[in-house]
């Protein structure tokens, strides 16, 4: 579809969150290492978190409900859904890295998303809404980096 609402994007972030967290949830049962079932879990509320918010943002009467009904023309689907649906299966053989690096993979993907919407915005709202959501991502990642490598450490 060319032409799409920025609540569309919004809506398929909030899915994207939810089933993240279910694939980590289900890698979680499956991993024979202890570690990499805590990061799993650990990533899976992480993702919980981001859906809540989203969800949150997108129904609230605030200053960004004019946003959320904002049309933009893109050709190109949201990151293309292949891509985005195996970076689950890419936790490789046990390691804290393996994870980490699925994790960041996963929000760098919607990281680009939203500063390539706030390149294209057509006002300074809309502007300032997929800043946000990208910042708010930045400080995610580093969130993650953090909390992961000091499970790695232990």
């Amino acid at each position: 579809m060319r032409f799409h609402q920025v609540r569309e994007l919004v809506s398929w972030a909030t899915n994207f969150h939810s089933r993240m967290a279910e694939q980590y949830r289900q890698l979680a049962t499956t991993t024979e290492s202890e570690r990499q079932r805590m990061a799993l879990e650990y990533l899976a509320q992480r993702e919980d978190k981001q859906h809540t918010e989203l969800t949150r943002y997108a129904t609230e009467n605030g200053d960004h409900r004019a946003v959320l009904d904002t049309w933009f023309d893109d050709p190109t689907d949201f990151p293309h859904p292949l891509v985005v649906e195996r970076l689950p299966g890419r936790t490789g053989n046990g390691e804290i890295q393996d994870v980490m690096a699925t994790a960041l993979t996963a929000h760098r993907t919607l990281q680009d998303l939203y500063t390539h919407r706030a390149e294209r915005a057509a006002g300074a709202r809309e502007l300032a809404f997929f800043q946000s959501l990208a910042d708010g991502h930045e400080a995610e990642v580093r969130h993650i980096v953090r909390d992961l490598q000091q499970l790695d450490a232990y």
